[in-house]
């Protein structure tokens, strides 16, 4: 199992996959899995009339890569949508593909390129510990930060070992 590098000047630590993650449904599928079963043993905890879940999803970022190629198949034209949503990716990534005026001006016919596409999210966690960290994924790299205690860093990673599209 690949280690992860503890970054210097900093309390975070990252690991690169050996694979992209494959593709969105993929991705969404394991921070939903982060988000219900709770894997790393977070809390709830409450600050100023809020109660906060174990683990929350704080930032989501999807984005659509596009290139319009004209009748001989030479790219003249490219584009990205970012989303911050799978379904805000799903509707925007249809309505690029069909809107006529982009196609107009570019001239070209629109080609998505899902290997291209980027995915990346950061989860807010609770530690039973009272410490908030965040694990962070993209297609390419998961990152653990803002943590002191390295118990975090171990639980992390041990999950880490155990989801297969994380290898």
């Amino acid at each position: 199992m690949t280690r992860f590098r503890i970054r210097p000047g900093t309390r975070s630590a990252s690991r690169r996959l050996k694979r992209p993650i494959p593709d969105i449904r993929t991705f969404a599928s394991i921070i939903r899995k982060i988000s219900i079963e709770n894997p790393f043993g977070c809390t709830s905890y409450h600050t100023v009339r809020r109660v906060h879940p174990p683990v929350k999803a704080i930032r989501e970022r999807y984005t659509a890569k596009f290139v319009y190629l004209d009748v001989k198949g030479k790219q003249v034209g490219a584009s990205s949508e970012v989303y911050d949503s799978v379904e805000g990716y799903e509707i925007g990534k249809a309505a690029m593909i069909t809107s006529l005026a982009n196609i107009a001006a570019h001239r070209g016919k629109i080609v998505h390129h899902p290997d291209a596409d980027l995915f990346s999210a950061i989860l807010k966690c609770h530690d039973p510990s009272g410490e908030l960290y965040f694990v962070s994924l993209t297609r390419e790299k998961i990152t653990v930060s803002s943590y002191t205690d390295d118990a975090i860093l171990k639980t992390v990673e041990k999950w880490a070992g155990t989801v297969p599209e994380l290898a």
